[in-house]
């Protein structure tokens, strides 16, 4: 509990301070702590629940699901994270982003629940957004999985429906060093009886095998749903329901058809309770928004947002990039964690990029640029053409750097962790033209 002698936060901000003072390590793996204090809260929903499971896709998941229910006319909240620029983009109810003085009641109540029990900063802002959307007059909420999924705090609730996106090695530290463990940790968000949708085209074992020993309702991409498409438009088929002549996602990138297939297999699994139209469908993905991934902003030179940090979404990054069309140069602005497979992720990009900008980030979990410099060095990876490499303090000076240097016709793709795209976003979406700093 806040001590006598320490004023309680009566702000957003001072409670996410007082959250990160209040656990003495950023990440520790257990569901004990949620459990108990939800049960304290007495927190329960009352409208459908969708959890969303995976290592890449899970944003634009989140995001499809809720463009369709709302252009169904569902109230809809949605629970994602991390924010790229403000802590309540994480938070959104109808489609739009949650106040901050909204908010602030539900963090003073999990504070007066945990009592003792020291949360770490993702367990207690979680139980606060959880208890707000709990509160709200929704017939949908849309819970996006952070880390793994058996111990995550997400798994404190009861998914109506649970859908897994793709499943490839990251947090290894915590999750397992191999595909087969690290879906065992995301399928244990299935519970028995109810759907849960598999968009991973080559699932691990585990995860199928989690699916029979529960009892869950498995719908496996390719044998229960799928899609086809030509340039034009495409199709996709459920076990009984088919939606024909859809215009593709107005998210961009050659992954997002697999993500869009998942999402309407959800809705095909929820048709009691949450019945969609044709109309919503189409109007859901023409309208569909996600700042930050494959984000293309038109200027000169072109702007490209990804927040590609692991080798599977660096591979996604890079074919989509490759998709493009020509551009005489590519400039890119790089800053991640440092327990990422940074190795991969350089020799991946590198045959993309002639200028790296790497860059500072403001968390000590971070590697610094110097590393970055260092270890794109060791590797003696190859560009398209002559390479050179720079660091900076910070993305927008990196950017602003790359401004100077590219030509109006290049293109600056900034990519990594979403402080590295949340850096150059907190002014807003950068408008470029021409060799200009920002």
């Amino acid at each position: 509990m806040i001590s006598n002698a320490s004023a309680t936060p009566s702000t957003l901000a001072e409670w996410l301070a007082h959250c990160e003072r209040l656990h003495p390590t950023e990440i520790e793996m257990t569901l004990e702590r949620s459990l108990l204090v939800r049960a304290n809260l007495g927190l329960a929903f009352t409208a459908s629940v969708i959890a969303v499971a995976g290592t890449n896709g899970k944003g634009s998941t989140c995001a499809m699901l809720e463009a369709i229910a709302l252009q169904a006319g569902y109230r809809v909240g949605l629970y994602s994270k991390p924010h790229l620029v403000h802590f309540e983009e994480r938070c959104r109810v109808n489609g739009e982003m949650v106040q901050a003085t909204e908010l602030l009641p539900h963090f003073e109540a999990v504070e007066r629940a945990r009592g003792d029990i020291s949360l770490t900063y993702f367990e207690f802002t979680t139980l606060a957004i959880a208890r707000f959307l709990s509160q709200a007059p929704l017939d949908l909420v849309i819970l996006e999985v952070g880390m793994g999924g058996r111990l995550d705090t997400v798994n404190a609730f009861d998914a109506d429906c649970s859908i897994i996106t793709s499943i490839d090695i990251d947090h290894a530290e915590f999750l397992g060093s191999d595909r087969e463990a690290i879906g065992l940790e995301k399928a244990a968000i299935m519970r028995p009886g109810r759907p849960v949708i598999v968009s991973d085209p080559v699932p691990p074992h585990s995860v199928i095998e989690y699916a029979e020993r529960v009892g869950a309702d498995l719908w496996r991409f390719g044998r229960d749903f799928n899609y086809s498409g030509d340039k034009q438009q495409w199709g996709w088929a459920g076990r009984a329901k088919r939606f024909n002549a859809i215009a593709y996602p107005a998210l961009r990138g050659a992954n997002q058809l697999l993500n869009a297939a998942g999402a309407l297999a959800v809705f095909e699994a929820l048709r009691g309770p949450l019945p969609i139209t044709a109309q919503a469908v189409r109007n859901g993905f023409a309208l569909v928004e996600l700042p930050g991934r494959f984000q293309v902003v038109a200027g000169q030179p072109t702007l490209v947002l990804d927040v590609a940090h692991n080798p599977h979404a660096v591979a996604a990054l890079a074919q989509n990039l490759d998709q493009m069309g020509y551009f005489p140069r590519t400039h890119a602005v790089f800053g991640v964690m440092r327990d990422k497979d940074i190795d991969a992720i350089l020799a991946r990009m590198a045959p993309l990029v002639d200028h790296w900008h790497f860059t500072d980030l403001p968390t000590p979990r971070a590697a610094l640029a110097d590393e970055l410099v260092a270890r794109h060095a060791r590797l003696g990876v190859k560009g398209p053409g002559p390479v050179t490499v720079a660091r900076y303090a910070g993305p927008l000076q990196a950017l602003g750097s790359a401004l100077v240097a590219a030509d109006p016709a290049d293109r600056i793709v900034v990519f990594g962790s979403f402080l590295t795209v949340g850096g150059v976003l907190k002014n807003g979406v950068p408008r470029l033209s021409g060799k200009h700093t920002l």
